[in-house]
């Protein structure tokens, strides 16, 4: 009876999952000696390293899961960590057998890479790539995120990943591996989250040139533990510069969505950021509008930017295959404050015209899962 006891203990405690590597504990070799003495269960456990952020809530989650077995009274948890061959066993698994250095987004991957872009900065791209993770998460897909507008980061406070001073958290560390923070479903990463110092209230900013940018997004996509993943967004920086060329030649595969709003001005510099990365091989797969035409209470129309911006660009890129227009985003109070509070407008508000328009854009590149149907693949021998 206490040996059946002690197996169904293992099991509930087993199925935990890490907060961080969003695996069972049993899955990462976590779990130490488990025994059920006159109804108390003595469960061990080993974190992946010291001072783990996510340590407190796991041993909760596994007390928690211990109590939840019939014939079991009282829990009590015993606290380890990793020795370092265990750490490097484990980080050997989460690569499965990919070397070090090796990015698992490589043309055999299933998963789509969406690569968000605009001509010019101020069109909210940021806001809706947000967003767009979000609603894709609440779907059910496994999205990843990549903050890769280096010099002008934003994707953090956007997403509620700042602490009491604003500022993002550091991820934690797995030897050479990063363990990217969660947020809404979405696993982030932003060059804002390793530039924070001791006694500093701000975070630093970066000057940096094309060699830099180009190693810090190969790092981001090499060293950053995403899992498997359905969707990894990159949030580009405005423009065609260093590093919309490294993710074209990092990603060529990857399909591109382009962001503006309907002033031409903004369209016309649009335009060319898809023609750019169209160069490098990646695929256009569609246009938002932002800060579109927005109803007054009174029921008429405010058409702050213009109008036709998203169709013109649309069309522009219509060359080779058709580019629709996935969505027309209107202005929205509520999609600006919830940028600024960290909570996206598709879960906080998701009746608001705005988040529809943006569920309807989500949902429409959902419907497009990557397939690897006529593509050619690697051979491996041996």
């Amino acid at each position: 009876m206490t040996d059946a006891l002690v197996e169904s203990v293992r099991a509930a405690v087993a199925a935990v999952t890490d907060p961080e590597l969003r695996r069972p504990l049993g899955e990462l070799d976590m779990l130490r000696d488990i025994d059920v003495v006159d109804g108390t269960a003595h469960v061990g456990i080993a974190l992946t390293i010291v001072g783990c952020p996510a340590a407190d809530r796991i041993e909760r989650d596994v007390r928690a899961a211990a109590a939840g077995v019939d014939g079991i009274g009282d829990v009590e948890v015993a606290v380890g960590v990793m020795s370092p061959d265990e750490r490097r066993a484990l980080t050997d698994k989460l690569r499965g057998g990919r070397a070090k250095r090796q990015m698992p987004f490589g043309p055999d991957s299933l998963t789509r890479v969406i690569a968000v872009t605009s001509g010019k900065g101020g069109v909210g791209k940021s806001t809706l790539t947000a967003n767009l993770a979000v609603s894709l998460a609440a779907r059910g897909l496994r999205v990843g995120l990549v903050d890769a507008d280096v010099h002008g980061f934003s994707i953090p406070g956007l997403l509620g990943l700042v602490d009491d001073d604003g500022l993002p958290p550091a991820p934690t560390r797995l030897d050479d591996l990063i363990l990217p923070p969660v947020a809404y479903g979405v696993k982030v990463i932003s060059i804002g989250m390793f530039l924070r110092r001791p006694g500093e209230e701000a975070a630093g900013a970066v000057a940096w040139r094309g060699p830099m940018l180009h190693r810090t997004v190969q790092q981001f996509l090499t060293d950053v533990y995403f899992g498997d993943l359905d969707v990894l967004l990159l949030d580009m920086p405005p423009g065609t510069g260093d590093i919309a060329i490294s993710v074209g030649q990092l990603l060529p595969h990857a399909d591109v969505l382009v962001v503006t709003t309907p002033q031409p001005a903004a369209a016309d510099v649009a335009v060319r950021s898809g023609v750019v990365a169209r160069q490098t091989g990646q695929r256009i797969v569609g246009v938002i509008e932002n800060m579109a035409a927005m109803t007054l209470p009174d029921g008429t129309t405010l058409d702050l930017f213009g109008a036709g911006g998203g169709e013109v660009v649309a069309r522009a890129l219509s060359t080779e295959v058709d580019v629709p227009l996935l969505a027309s985003v209107p202005l929205s109070g509520a999609l600006r404050s919830g940028g600024d509070d960290g909570r996206p407008v598709v879960l906080s508000h998701p009746d608001d015209p705005a988040a529809r328009a943006i569920d309807a854009a989500a949902a429409a590149l959902a419907m497009r899962p990557r397939t690897l149907a006529g593509r050619p693949l690697p051979l491996r021998l041996g």
